[in-house]
């Protein structure tokens, strides 16, 4: 088998030493002096990816969530990556898979015949096999996904709730019918599924980004922090919920806290319209109440005799 040292790696990409070091600390490639024909089509990939300017912390999480939901070895090489924003998403078996909000994403380059629009797609073992046999199932759901993309939202509702009768753990319809429900402003009824959701499955991180979304408009700030802080606990890379929980802890005039998750959202998302808002709040913050940013000693270290100054170490 023919194999390449990693100065020819170099070569080949074009690459420094210090950003290969940067792929193999951040955990996208292993450290190796000897690599194989495999190792650089990953390679591969990823100058392909650094060229679209993903940041390589993004890369990696997208990465851990598609071998969590699909138990896949090394998803850059079993699928096809596709950037969305600031994350990837991979296309395998004719679907385009975001794994860090679980959702189906719709896919133009087939031509949607075989996508879905917006749809989350729920883990294996929270599904339960339909009275009707799972092929029928799955079918009234795609139905219910395609009513809703059709703007026939009256049957996109009875098709959830039909789904939500045969089987109430159903993750994905509680997001996407409490989805609709949001939108018709009924948030009691969308807090209720998404809730659902949460429960059905705790790992589900759009369910608690959306909960905290609902809490949001119900005024509920201390909740809605809540969940958002859950949604990004399960997935530290998720800059859409670091931007909300900003946002929430500014409104309760935390600001301290919004400072900290403003700035976790410019390093996941560092340009366009909102990277922008998000500089000008940091700026904000800063220069209205003078924070400063400071690290705290490990241990306390008393004055000298004499002395009448605290001092840290």
């Amino acid at each position: 088998m023919t194999t390449y040292r990693r100065q020819d790696v170099l070569r080949i990409f074009e690459m420094s030493s210090r950003q290969l070091q940067a792929w193999e600390r951040a955990g996208l490639i292993p450290q190796q002096e000897i690599y194989s024909f495999q190792d650089l089509g990953q390679l591969r990939i990823l100058c392909a990816l650094r060229a679209e300017d993903v940041p390589a912390a993004s890369i990696r999480e997208s990465i851990l969530a598609m071998k969590a939901v699909s138990g896949m070895a090394n998803p850059l090489l079993e699928t096809r990556v596709v950037r969305t924003g600031t994350r990837l998403a991979f296309r395998h078996h004719g679907a385009m898979v975001d794994p860090i909000r679980r959702q189906f994403l719709f896919d133009f380059e087939r031509g949607g015949q075989q996508a879905i629009a917006a749809a989350a797609a729920e883990p294996s073992p929270l599904r339960r096999p339909a009275p009707a046999g799972p092929d029928a199932f799955q079918e009234r759901f795609l139905a219910a996904v395609r009513a809703e993309e059709a703007g026939e939202k009256q049957r996109a509702i009875s098709l959830y709730e039909e789904i939500l009768t045969l089987d109430p753990d159903y993750a994905a319809a509680c997001i996407n019918l409490g989805t609709i429900y949001f939108h018709l402003r009924q948030y009691g009824r969308a807090e209720e599924l998404y809730r659902r959701a949460t429960v059905a499955d705790p790992g589900y991180v759009l369910a608690y980004f959306d909960l905290g979304n609902v809490l949001d408009e119900l005024e509920r700030l201390d909740e809605s922090i809540a969940a958002y802080l859950k949604a990004v606990t399960l997935s530290p890379a998720y800059a859409d919920a670091h931007y909300n929980l900003a946002l929430a802890y500014e409104r309760c005039g935390q600001q301290r806290p919004a400072l900290r998750h403003w700035r976790a959202y410019v390093k996941l998302d560092n340009y366009g319209p909102w990277a922008d808002h998000a500089r000008g709040q940091i700026r904000k913050l800063l220069s209205r109440e003078k924070l400063a940013i400071v690290s705290r000693a490990p241990r306390f270290i008393a004055p000298r005799k004499g002395k009448a100054a605290l001092r840290l170490a």
